[in-house]
């Protein structure tokens, strides 16, 4: 899927009545949500980062303000603006405004982007990434937008020093899908090439 640009929004078209959030992780995977109608969209001046955080002892996926950087994602509505569920799953970040996004919604649209809020982040400590997790967000991304977007998904992300901690053979991810032999190759590939070590 290509996105082309922000639609131009007239300033008479009417704002879309339910707020959207944008997800730029596990949300991209859409066996891990049941929001929809989903579309594709571009949040600029943010990248992603593995967090580690005072709530658990392994990473987060976040996003991070990051000028002249853009990131792929998907957006979806939440219904009556119910952010209860959503919040929920996203229990370990804040809920912030995303002003710069490019999408193809009819008209102007509320979109929200979560991200760890600085009182959670740990510098310090052990914190790997679970590989079931990035095999998650990895599926999502090859279905929405191809091995291009993959690889530009690894290209806007970092953190991968905090290494990899391989929980294939028993996912501890709660949202682990099952992922096929190439999803699964990409994703071992592109740490090989970014020289990530497992703990």
């Amino acid at each position: 899927m290509c996105i082309r640009g922000a639609l131009a929004i007239k300033p008479d078209m009417e704002r879309t009545a339910d707020p959207f959030f944008f997800g730029y992780g596990s949300l991209v995977n859409r066996a891990t949500h049941v929001y929809a109608p989903v579309r594709a969209a571009r949040a600029r001046g943010w990248a992603r980062i593995w967090r580690g955080t005072s709530l658990r002892q392994v990473a987060y996926l976040s996003a991070i303000e990051a000028p002249g950087v853009e990131i792929e994602g998907l957006i979806a509505p939440v219904p009556g603006g119910d952010w209860a569920a959503l919040d929920k799953r996203e229990a370990a970040y804040g809920r912030h405004n995303l002003q710069e996004v490019d999408h193809d919604l009819p008209g102007p649209a509320e979109v929200m982007i979560y991200k760890v809020e600085p009182e959670h982040v740990a510098e310090g400590g052990t914190h790997p990434i679970l590989l079931s997790y990035l095999d998650v967000v990895v599926q999502g991304y090859l279905r929405e937008f191809g091995a291009a977007g993959v690889a530009r998904f690894f290209e806007t992300t970092g953190g991968w020093d905090m290494g990899v901690l391989d929980d294939r053979a028993a996912p501890r991810y709660p949202r682990a899908q099952v992922t096929s032999d190439r999803e699964r190759g990409m994703v071992d590939a592109a740490l090989r090439d970014l020289g990530v070590g497992f703990r």
